[in-house]
């Protein structure tokens, strides 16, 4: 119905146009949305307002012209104006019924379109490094690029899924020299591991599957391995007054960068017996865990993979001038671009940086024809996003197909405490920890409650509560209750109801204000599905949800109020047939945000 009436705005404009009231070239940026208040009608335009400007007339005078102008709408019973200029819209009593209709016509199908049909889109998310398993700041990423994709393809769109996996670099060598120390301990040898490698009991596991598979066939002397290494970071006992380690001597990177070289010299190519066997093993729980949390890709992409194009890169670079030389190093002049400064592309050694694998990674998805391509980041990265756009420009692409959507940090909230994390010493809570204790179906639901670029305090306590103030257990009590209302308590009551014979029963019955308001909220699903997709907002489903099952709870709770009456059986099946609307609509939504409608509860 909005679109109708989104038209027959347009042919108003059009005709005011040719009176000359409104300028040709005026660009029409209102917004059509539906009420909060059934007295102010169905759906209110802010046309009037936004061209008054450029009519030069108040905002009501031009509403009358509008009006006036205004071809007839199907459906519409009047439309007025209202306070500073605001156009109303009030449909006719028949059309608010005609949702039902169209619920138990598409099924499962309901919410979804087509609008975003000619777009081929690729979402990379998570791409968090194979050192360790994921945790729950992890797991916020998973679930919303996850949830995004979906909700673009529930608009029609072609979409894949892609995860980065960062399978070359220097944060492979510390977990593969993490590890091969690891295999000289467990092998019988002493040593003092170093702080910057990585400490969890997983690499010890990796470890002893390298002995199991080929015993000490890589064993060489600690002290060799030791050997001229730079000192490891030594600290003071007391931090200092901001509650940060205070260095006494050392370097930890110079360390274990020194321990790297070390390893990989005395053993040479058996080097890659531990990187692979570290990177397998921790890529292998990272699938399994997020296949667990309903998170699944299209294709996994390896960076070591992309040694020729960055090749391909650089040169295009080169040739289109961006790229010069300054103290042995390669740079590309991405200030040209609108970066704050230029980035080193290749260093003195020789080797590339980290950010030409990235330039070569963009480049492979831009050659691979997408209209839009989406990269969801952690926070942290917002420095990179001006010079990956700068890359693009300079490659001879368009920028503006690259999105970049940052999340924020997760804390997690326990017993009115927070639970304190880190990565590297191995003492984190992972997000199979997090699935373990709150279950699929609250992680997935929290994790997008918010815009992604706000910080999520997320609440063990509340998730795993019974109660209406978590919002997902009150959704899914919504939707299970429906099926004890007309599967126990309208057999009970001698109520008949059959969910394949909805035609029988008559929705005009429904003259409540609470029914009324519940018909409006479900014919507002396809346009918030279209809204949250197209802002990347998932958010705005679940918040959608939340208000449904609300007013349902609500009208199911009413005073002086039956909905299942043998009084009154016609009146008990129509609202017995608003009911598994609402259910329909509850199911499709929550299945777009990876959540579960148990039928029982």
């Amino acid at each position: 119905m909005n679109t109708a009436i989104q038209a027959a705005l347009e042919h108003a404009v059009q005709n005011l146009q040719a009176e000359g009231i409104l300028p040709a070239d005026w660009n029409n940026s209102s917004t059509l949305t539906r009420t909060k208040d059934r007295s102010h009608g169905d759906f209110a335009s802010n046309i009037a307002m936004i061209a008054s400007k450029a009519a030069g007339m108040k905002p009501r005078d031009l509403a009358e012209k509008i009006l006036a102008a205004l071809p007839e709408v199907a459906d519409i019973s009047k439309a007025e104006i209202a306070g500073p200029g605001f156009i109303n819209f009030f449909l006719n009593a028949d059309q608010r019924f005609a949702v039902l209709d169209q619920i138990q016509a598409q099924g499962n199908q309901f919410g979804r379109t087509q609008a975003n049909a000619a777009k081929k889109i690729q979402v990379e998310f998570v791409s968090a490094n194979p050192t360790s398993s994921l945790h729950v700041g992890h797991g916020r990423g998973a679930a919303y690029g996850m949830t995004v994709a979906t909700l673009l393809e529930a608009t029609g769109a072609t979409v894949d899924r892609e995860y980065y996996v960062n399978d070359a670099g220097r944060q492979m060598d510390i977990l593969a020299t993490s590890t091969y120390l690891r295999y000289l301990e467990l092998t019988g040898q002493e040593l003092v591991f170093p702080k910057n490698a990585y400490q969890g009991d997983y690499v010890k596991e990796i470890a002893q599957s390298i002995i199991d598979a080929d015993g000490d066939a890589y064993v060489r002397p600690v002290a060799d391995v030791y050997k001229d290494v730079p000192e490891d970071v030594q600290y003071a006992e007391e931090l200092d007054a901001d509650g940060n380690k205070v260095v006494l001597s050392g370097d930890k990177e110079k360390h274990i960068d020194g321990l790297i070289h070390n390893s990989q010299s005395l053993i040479g190519d058996a080097y890659r017996v531990f990187h692979q066997a570290a990177l397998n093993a921790i890529l292998d729980d990272i699938k399994d865990d997020l296949g667990e949390f309903g998170v699944t890709f299209n294709q996994w992409f390896s960076e070591a993979s992309l040694t020729d194009k960055i090749d391909e890169a650089l040169a295009t670079l080169e040739q289109r001038g961006f790229l010069y030389e300054k103290d042995g190093n390669i740079w590309f002049e991405s200030t040209e671009f609108g970066d704050e400064k230029d980035r080193v592309v290749k260093r003195r050694n020789g080797q590339t940086t980290y950010f030409a694998s990235d330039i070569a990674y963009h480049l492979n998805k831009l050659q691979r024809g997408y209209t839009d391509i989406i990269d969801i980041w952690g926070s942290d990265h917002h420095g990179y996003i001006s010079r990956v756009k700068a890359a693009i420009d300079a490659l001879g692409y368009d920028s503006k197909k690259l999105t970049v959507l940052l999340v924020q940090f997760v804390s997690l909230w326990r017993g009115g405490e927070m639970v304190q994390m880190s990565s590297r010493s191995g003492q984190f809570v992972t997000l199979r920890d997090l699935r373990k204790e709150v279950g699929n179906d609250a992680a997935r639901f929290y994790y997008v409650m918010r815009k992604s670029e706000q910080h999520i305090d997320f609440d063990l306590d509340l998730a795993v509560s019974q109660s209406k103030d978590n919002a997902v257990y009150y959704i899914q009590y919504a939707h299970a209750r429906v099926n004890r209302m007309v599967d126990v308590k309208a057999p009970e009551k001698g109520i008949p109801f059959d969910r394949s014979k909805v035609a029988d029963y008559d929705a005009t019955l429904l003259t409540l204000d609470a029914e009324t308001e519940i018909l409006a909220k479900l014919a507002a699903y396809p346009e918030i599905v279209l809204r949250a997709a197209n802002s990347y907002e998932p958010h705005q489903v679940g918040n959608y949800l939340k208000e449904l099952a609300a007013l349902f709870h609500g009208w199911y709770n009413l005073d002086n109020t039956r909905i299942i009456d043998e009084q009154n059986i016609a009146l008990s099946q129509a609202r017995l047939l608003l009911s598994i609307n609402v259910q329909q609509v509850l199911r499709n939504g929550l299945e777009l945000l990876g959540v579960s409608a148990p039928e029982a509860m």
